[in-house]
């Protein structure tokens, strides 16, 4: 009950205070067990979920926040070593002696203490589940025969939190593996060129995986309109779209 007042409070300062021109999050609130899970949308690929008091963030990233300000962290998770999603400065920031920072292989040289993950491998934090998955590109290359983000370098993250099963996608296309996830409640799937993926290659996606909820992120300039368009005849997927600057 303190962590969840502290976080309103950082939340209202944000509103409220200097930096609040440049960062009014939106958030949603969801029934998950006997509880219920916040989630804020702070921008790009960085997401922060709350649920009984623990605090859990997603590639925090400084762009968008001092993280100085903002509820220290139970759980990081950093999906890969790109600078828009391995901010050292936010972890230093948000971390405690008893704070748990997941990552994969890549990113370990500029992640103190932190516990690296591969593709498939699954573990707990307290009552957190956690699923490393497979996330990479198959079609958008950085040169010819070197993709953006290649096969087992970096993770997807699929997050347990009161029964309610959370996909991160990070940055990805819509690869085979996502067929193989199970029920997912909710997933993010990103969403800009030439990095991840168009739409069309979203709403692929989001028909493999069906989510219950499927939030677009890191979308940059992209029209979201394209996706909703593209999944509204698509029953039992409710297309959030969310401010994340």
């Amino acid at each position: 009950m303190v962590r969840r007042v502290l976080f309103s409070i950082a939340i209202g300062a944000l509103l409220a205070g200097p930096v609040s021109a440049q960062a009014k999050f939106e958030t949603d609130t969801l029934k998950a067990g006997d509880s219920n899970l916040v989630i804020s949308f702070l921008g790009h690929g960085s997401v922060v979920f709350q649920y009984k008091g623990k605090v859990i963030y997603a590639d925090p990233l400084s762009r968008y926040i001092d993280f100085a300000t903002m509820p220290k962290a139970d759980l990081i998770l950093v999906t890969h070593e790109h600078g828009d999603h391995l901010d050292s400065l936010a972890i230093e920031k948000l971390r405690t002696e008893g704070t748990a920072i997941i990552i994969s292989a890549p990113c370990a040289p500029k992640v103190r203490g932190g516990t690296v993950m591969k593709n498939g491998e699954s573990r707990s934090v307290g009552d957190i589940n956690i699923e490393a998955v497979p996330s990479y590109n198959l079609v958008h290359m950085r040169s010819p025969g070197v993709p953006f983000h290649a096969k087992g370098w970096g993770n997807g993250y699929v997050v347990t939190l009161g029964g309610k099963r959370i996909f991160i996608a990070g940055d990805t296309e819509n690869i085979p593996e996502m067929s193989n996830l199970g029920v997912i409640d909710c997933a993010f799937l990103p969403m800009n060129l030439p990095y991840t993926m168009t739409p069309e290659m979203v709403a692929e996606a989001a028909k493999r995986i069906m989510p219950k909820i499927l939030y677009p992120y890191h979308f940059g300039n992209t029209d979201t309109a394209l996706l909703v368009n593209l999944l509204k005849d698509v029953k039992g997927i409710d297309v959030r779209v969310r401010k994340m600057q």
